[in-house]
C-alpha cells in the first residue's frame, strides 16, 4: 500500500539527528514512511502498531526500531480515553554510515541491517536503556551524540524480533496516500462487522479484481488475510484482558463462525485460542 513520504530532513535545523517527545490525546492513524531510521519508545498509551505487514498490540514500554522507507503507523484504541506519550529518535543513513566503517560499530551495523523490516525489543526491562532514551531527549550536541551511540550499542546486545515479513515490498509515493488511508481506516473501524470487498474497492474507485491485485502487490498478502490478521490480533487482546467465552470473543472480533475462527487462529498463532489463553496465565 502506498504510504505518504514524510520529509524529516526539512525539520532537522542543522541537527545530526532528531529526538523529540510526543504528547497527544491519542495516536491518530497515518500510514507513512521516511528515509530515516526511527526508534520509537512508548511511554504512555496502548493500541495497534502497524509496521509493513505486521499488525500487533502495543502498550507502555514498547520499543521499535525501523529501517529507512518502511511504512508504519501507531493508532490508539478509540474506545479508550487515554493520554499518549512517546520518545522518538530519527537519524539518516548519511549520518550513521561513516561511523559504521569502524570495527567497534560492527554490532550496531548488524542491528541496523536487521531493522530493515522493523525490530521489536520484546519485554524490554533494561532500565539503563530507558534512562538513556530520556537523557538523549534532554541533551544537546556532543552529549546527545554519544548517548545515541551508547543506546544503539546496548540495543544490539538485546533480543529483538523482526516485525515485517520478507514478502512485504511497499509501494512508495504520495499520489495514493488518501485512498490508502481510507482503506486502512475502513478496515480499522469495521473489522468487528462483516467487511465488504465491494465497499473497500469502491472507496478508492477500483473494480474488485483491480483492488485485490493492488492490495496484494502493496501488502504482500490478500485483503481477506490482512483483515483476519487484525481480527486475530483483537481476539488475542480480548483473550488476555477479559474472561469472555471464546465464542463471544470470536464474534466480537468479526468472525461469523467459531469453527472458522479456531482454524484461522491456529494457522496464524500455531496454538488454539484456549491454549493461547492458558499460555498467558
Amino acid at each position: 500500500m502506498r504510504a505518504k513520504l514524510e520529509q524529516l530532513s526539512l525539520q532537522r535545523n542543522n541537527q545530526s539527528f532528531l529526538c523529540y517527545e510526543v504528547n497527544v490525546p491519542g495516536f491518530a492513524f497515518l500510514w507513512h514512511y521516511h528515509p530515516e531510521y526511527e526508534l520509537t519508545f512508548i511511554v504512555k498509551g496502548s493500541g495497534k502498531r502497524l509496521v509493513g505487514d505486521s499488525y500487533e498490540q502495543f502498550s507502555e514500554g514498547d520499543l521499535v526500531l525501523l529501517g529507512p522507507n518502511l511504512p508504519h503507523s501507531w493508532v490508539s484504541e478509540q474506545i479508550k480515553k487515554q493520554n499518549c506519550q512517546a520518545i522518538v529518535i530519527q537519524f539518516s543513513t548519511e549520518f550513521i554510515a561513516p561511523l559504521l566503517q569502524y570495527q567497534e560499530m560492527k554490532d550496531i551495523e548488524k542491528l541496523l541491517s536487521r531493522a530493515e523490516k522493523g525490530l521489536h525489543f520484546k519485554r524490554l526491562k533494561n532500565k539503563e536503556i530507558i534512562q538513556i532514551l530520556h537523557e538523549i531527549k534532554d541533551s544537546k550536541a556532543v552529549d546527545a551524540f554519544t548517548l545515541l551511540i551508547q543506546l544503539l550499542h546496548k540495543l544490539s546486545a538485546n533480543t529483538s524480533i523482526v516485525l515485517s515479513s520478507s514478502e512485504f515490498k511497499p509501494l512508495k509515493g504520495n499520489q495514493n496516500q488518501q485512498r490508502i488511508n481510507k482503506i486502512f481506516q475502513f478496515i480499522q473501524k469495521g473489522f468487528r462487522e462483516k467487511i465488504s470487498l465491494q465497499k473497500a474497492a469502491a472507496l478508492i474507485h477500483l473494480s474488485e479484481s483491480a483492488f485485490c491485485k493492488f492490495f496484494k502487490r502493496a501488502c504482500g498478502k490478500s485483503f481477506s488475510d490482512y483483515v483476519n490478521d487484525i481480527r486475530v490480533s483483537n481476539a488475542c487482546q480480548l483473550l488476555i484482558e477479559t474472561d469472555k467465552p471464546i465464542a463471544q470473543i470470536a464474534f466480537e472480533s468479526g468472525f461469523e463462525s467459531l469453527t472458522y475462527f479456531n482454524r484461522v487462529f491456529l494457522k496464524k498463532k500455531k496454538v488454539r485460542p484456549g491454549e493461547f489463553r492458558k499460555m498467558i496465565f
